[in-house]
């Protein structure tokens, strides 16, 4: 059995499953099954195996689940793919194979369901990874923050739960200028190179990731700047996305035989939930309606369930996520964020107002710099709600970091009859490469940025309510 060409990538997790992505590879078109197999840590005997067919229609990957585990326990696990001799094999019948399994062991923990527990989480978004011909150029550049990511939670209490990648984990379009990528084996080729560097496959395999796309998975500013000659381009971004990104995620759905559903994905957006934390990962940018007389970020089907869970989820602190910022706005270029679809984001505040809401936080990246701001209202001391930016991982030379200077901060986000929502502030402007790390506690969050060589740079506090 050889090792995955792509991962393994720990995806979804409750108390009880994990969702863990491999890629083998073609075998001059004969018969190949990706495998999976775990154990309790400290225990001896491994699990059966778990198998799966892998076809060159999902470019020989495949999610493979592990299902009746242990809640808040730490298991280890082993991952590879391989072609047996006979054809006419099943997923059933490699079982009872005598396999050699790659020495490679990895570790995963499953969820707690306690509250009030401590948890932590790592945000970061924008990886700028330069590739020509498929080949990454100076991947070291666009690696090296994941390594300092890894030393920090190796061992780190409490355990990392997950790690949210909220926006541009590749650059399809990074080289439009000169050759841009639109067939969808060169897309499918950047996914794999990205995902393959040492040191966000260490992260990727050994915490629970989950991911939402930007812009740039398909093209700058999609789709405000897309062209009719476009179509065929969405079409393979979005595909080669599903497989490597939304695929171990919780937008789909197990059958009742604990596989992956891929009957149907009707969204990428998508809500889990960790003990007493919940969050919700919206799509921001590929239901979005530009007409005049609707515009939207979110479609109505989606908007309509965020606030439903605003409303109604029991949970004591609420992440929203959005790949764009939600606020402050930009004084250029905002155009592509929430500042463009002012009625939306009013119903969003007014909802989380009218019906007091508390703690709730809003997770984005987008613009190649990073701070926390608070927003309140000037007619209700009891509204509060605050934003965490993190961005990027790795930037381009081509593109600038942003500044304080970048955002308007001298007037309201807002002014309705009832009153002013106005925000402030509540750390520096981190611009250079960077991620956070996110620490909740019983009374606060605290939020602390950390440059690509894993040295803190600042700290924030954000009190829970």
């Amino acid at each position: 059995m050889l090792k995955p060409t792509v991962g393994p990538i720990i995806g979804h997790t409750t108390t009880n499953h994990a969702r863990i992505f491999i890629r083998g590879d073609n075998q001059q078109n004969a018969t190949v099954f990706g495998a999976v197999r775990y154990r309790p840590y400290g225990t001896q005997q491994w699990s059966r195996g778990i198998f799966a067919r892998l076809s060159e229609l999902r470019d020989m990957s495949e999610v493979l689940v592990l299902d009746n585990l242990s809640a808040d326990t730490e298991y280890e696990y082993q991952a590879g793919w391989f072609s047996p001799m006979n054809p006419v094999h099943t997923p059933d019948s490699v079982a009872e194979l005598p396999l050699q399994w790659p020495r490679e062991v990895y570790r995963l923990r499953t969820r707690s369901s306690k509250a009030m527990q401590p948890r932590a989480y790592i945000v970061g978004s924008c990886r700028y990874l330069r590739m020509t011909a498929g080949i990454a150029s100076l991947p070291r550049l666009g690696d090296r923050i994941f390594t300092s990511i890894n030393q920090l939670i190796e061992g780190a209490q409490p355990p990392v739960s997950a790690v949210l990648m909220t926006g541009d984990q590749i650059y399809v379009d990074d080289l439009n200028v000169i050759a841009p990528d639109r067939e969808y084996k060169d897309i499918l080729s950047k996914y794999r190179t990205a995902f393959s560097q040492p040191g966000i496959q260490k992260l990727m395999s050994g915490t629970s990731t989950y991911m939402i796309l930007d812009d740039h998975e398909i093209e700058d500013n999609w789709p405000a700047k897309a062209a009719k000659s476009d179509a065929a381009l969405y079409r393979n971004a979005m595909a080669a996305y599903e497989l490597y990104q939304a695929s171990h995620s919780p937008a789909h759905e197990l059958t009742n035989n604990n596989a992956i559903d891929r009957s149907k994905l009707a969204h990428y957006w998508y809500q889990f939930s960790d003990g007493d934390i919940e969050w919700f990962v919206t799509d921001s940018r590929s239901r979005r309606n530009l007409s005049a007389d609707d515009r939207r970020i979110l479609d109505e089907e989606q908007e309509q369930a965020l606030l439903k869970w605003l409303i109604n989820s029991p949970a004591r602190v609420k992440f929203v996520v959005t790949s764009v910022m939600f606020y402050p706005d930009r004084k250029l270029h905002g155009d592509d964020a929430w500042k463009a679809f002012p009625e939306q984001r009013l119903r969003l505040l007014e909802t989380i107002r009218t019906h007091r809401i508390k703690n709730v936080l809003f997770v984005s990246g987008d613009v190649h710099g990073s701070l926390t701001a608070r927003l309140r209202h000037s007619e209700d001391p009891d509204f509060e709600v605050h934003t965490i930016v993190s961005s990027p991982l790795c930037n381009s030379k081509l593109l600038p970091y942003a500044r304080a200077s970048t955002f308007i901060l001298d007037q309201p986000l807002v002014r309705t009859a009832a009153g002013v929502y106005a925000h402030q502030l509540t750390s520096e402007v981190v611009s250079q490469d960077n991620f956070a790390y996110l620490l909740v506690e019983a009374g606060q969050i605290r939020v602390n940025y950390h440059d690509r060589d894993g040295k803190q740079l600042q700290s924030i506090t954000i009190p829970l309510r």
